[in-house]
C-alpha cells in the first residue's frame, strides 16, 4: 500500500513567473494565471494546501476580450444600500483600474476562503510594461 505525502513547509519553493498580458484574452490568462497560483503545475500539488508561485502580471491595460464582451460585460458592486447598485462597463474599468480587471477575473477561479486570500496576495499586476520586482529573476510564462 501506498502512503499519500503531504509537502511540508521545506519541499515547497516558489518561484516568480511574468506573464505579458497584451493582446491576451482575459479568461483564457486568468486560467493560466490561477493554475499557478494554486500550484497546479507542481508535482506536489495538494488542493488544502498554498503550494503555488509568485505571478507578476505586465501591461494589464492591453488584455482584451473576446467577441461582444467588451462592450456588454459590467462588473457589479452594492453600496449596501437599496438601490445602491452599480454596474461598471468593462471598457471603463479597463480605463480606470486596469489590475483589477485582471485581479477580479483571477479572484474568481480560487478558492473562496482563507486559502484563496494567501494565493491572491502572491498575484501583482502592473498597467504597464515596467515592474519593481527584478530582483527575484522572474521566468516568463508562455500563454
Amino acid at each position: 500500500m501506498t502512503r499519500t505525502i503531504t509537502p511540508s513547509k521545506n519541499d515547497i519553493h516558489r518561484a516568480w513567473w511574468v506573464v505579458d498580458a497584451e493582446g491576451k484574452a482575459l479568461g483564457r490568462l486568468a486560467t493560466e494565471v490561477a493554475r499557478v497560483l494554486r500550484g497546479k503545475h507542481k508535482p506536489i500539488y495538494t488542493p488544502h494546501l498554498d503550494t503555488g508561485d509568485h505571478v507578476i502580471v505586465i501591461n494589464a491595460s492591453k488584455v482584451v476580450l473576446t467577441g461582444r464582451k467588451a462592450e456588454q460585460k459590467t462588473y457589479f458592486r452594492h453600496s449596501g444600500y437599496m438601490g445602491g447598485d452599480r454596474h461598471v462597463p468593462f471598457k471603463t474599468m479597463l480605463d480606470r483600474f486596469p489590475d483589477r480587471v485582471i485581479e477580479l477575473a483571477v479572484r474568481g477561479m480560487l478558492p473562496k476562503n482563507k486559502l484563496g486570500r494567501s494565493m491572491r496576495r502572491k498575484l501583482r499586476v502592473y498597467p504597464g510594461r515596467s515592474h519593481p520586482h527584478q530582483g527575484q529573476g522572474p521566468r516568463t510564462l508562455e500563454i
